[in-house]
């Protein structure tokens, strides 16, 4: 019994060595392989413009799973008005965990470049709205809605 308490013991004092390195180096997302916390410098000030992310191909994405650990990934994003949009597209019925960590927790973390952008995000239920916003996705991205899936899409706001 002693034995199994200090093998218990130190595979929990490993794990906690490991989350802390981890929280340190970041473990940004890489193409499709998700991440956990993203790293770099924290923009405070509002942006009034966000027009710059055109040039922006993706940006990473950190939102808190179920089991209070972040989960990172990288995603297209695109503005609209002035205002940043992101969104999501999957089979009916099956979002994307990211999409289920943001519904559950809207409160996420930014990465444009190295600056990191701690904003909420909103899901667009205006029918008039998403559609602009998905015109604006397909000429950036040259990617149709397939007809088997669903977009969703969710404005980035402070």
């Amino acid at each position: 019994m002693k034995m199994l308490l200090k093998i218990a013991g130190g595979i929990i004092v490993c794990l906690a060595l490991l989350l802390v390195v981890l929280r340190i180096t970041g473990l940004n997302p890489h193409d499709r392989i998700p991440g956990l916390w993203l790293t770099g410098d924290l923009v405070t000030t509002p942006v009034t413009n966000w027009s710059f992310t055109d040039q922006v191909p993706n940006i990473k994405l950190q939102t808190q799973s179920r089991f209070l650990l972040p989960h990172s990934v990288t995603i297209n994003c695109l503005a609209y008005k002035g205002q940043l949009y992101v969104s999501s597209t999957h089979p009916v019925g099956a979002p994307r965990s990211w999409d289920e960590n943001v519904m559950r927790d809207p409160h996420v973390r930014i990465k444009i470049g190295d600056k990191l952008y701690d904003r909420t995000l909103v899901l667009v239920t205006d029918p008039a709205e998403k559609d602009a916003v998905v015109q604006v996705r397909e000429k950036k991205y040259q990617l149709k809605v397939p007809a088997n899936a669903t977009i969703d899409v969710f404005h980035v706001v402070d």
